[in-house]
């Protein structure tokens, strides 16, 4: 796993007398990353998500402004995968489980002081978990609980915007950049549910109606999409653009925070 490089706002660096010497704490947001532990073919290890969340980190938060206070959690790095059950190596925790634990962290975080959270999630499957327990935590901790999206969208063939979704280019491109000798192109795969321009609006994921599914039905080799298309010059400039975005995304959370505080 990737150690952060943020090592000033990471709260498991400071000890206990820093933490509670952070001035203005109900105005400072903190951010809980939230990643997954599964397969993600035979080209990719199975830590993508939780290391592309820290990856992602590590590259926007120095293009923050000193001056612009925020936190970060340790990541919660095993997420709602049953999804892939069968690949060796998926780990996953329930959605009770996910739920709860992120609660447990913002009830220690309010008793510290923190008013202001913010969700940094890099794993589909978490999402339908993620939006109900942010609600319950504003609902019973009164606490400002948003979801940290950047904006920014690699430039993809329409087919695999629309059915590119799992171990991709976008992830294998990613990966690529942020590791050394974690990715084996070798064993690189194209593989995709359907094609665009198929009859019929019904699609895994990205349509106007979906279908649930497990990886077993649609794909053979755990892959969803187009990883051979990938390349280490692709993730640096998608690494780039992304951190700029989600460092943008960030300054903007905290002014937010701090105009929330006063009211």
């Amino acid at each position: 796993m990737i150690l952060p490089k943020y090592r000033d706002r990471y709260l498991p660096d400071l000890t206990s007398e820093q933490i509670a010497a952070i001035p203005n704490k109900e105005s400072v947001p903190v951010i809980i990353p939230t990643g997954a532990i599964e397969q993600h073919g035979p080209h990719l290890p199975v830590g993508v998500d939780s290391i592309l969340g820290q990856a992602f980190l590590s590259g926007a938060l120095p293009l923050v402004p000193d001056d612009v206070p925020v936190f970060v959690t340790p990541p919660i790095t095993i997420g709602k995968s049953d999804e892939h059950r069968g690949f060796p190596g998926t780990l996953f925790i329930s959605t009770k489980t996910l739920g709860r634990l992120l609660t447990s962290i913002a009830r220690q975080l309010h008793a510290w002081g923190f008013r202001t959270i913010a969700i940094f999630n890099t794993h589909g499957g978490n999402i339908s978990v993620l939006r109900y327990t942010m609600r319950e935590i504003q609902s019973e901790l009164g606490m400002r609980v948003v979801h940290l999206r950047p904006d920014y969208k690699p430039p993809l063939s329409p087919q695999e915007d629309a059915y590119g979704f799992h171990a991709n280019e976008m992830e294998t491109s990613c990966m690529l950049e942020a590791t050394e000798g974690l990715v084996d192109m070798s064993q690189a795969r194209c593989e995709y549910p359907a094609r665009v321009g198929e009859a019929g609006e019904l699609r895994p994921e990205g349509a106007p109606a979906t279908y649930t599914w497990i990886t077993g039905d649609v794909s053979k080799s755990g892959i969803v999409g187009d990883a051979t298309a990938a390349t280490p010059e692709k993730g640096k400039e998608w690494m780039e653009n992304y951190a700029q975005s989600l460092a943008a995304q960030i300054t903007k959370l905290s002014t937010w925070a701090k105009q929330q505080a006063k009211k």
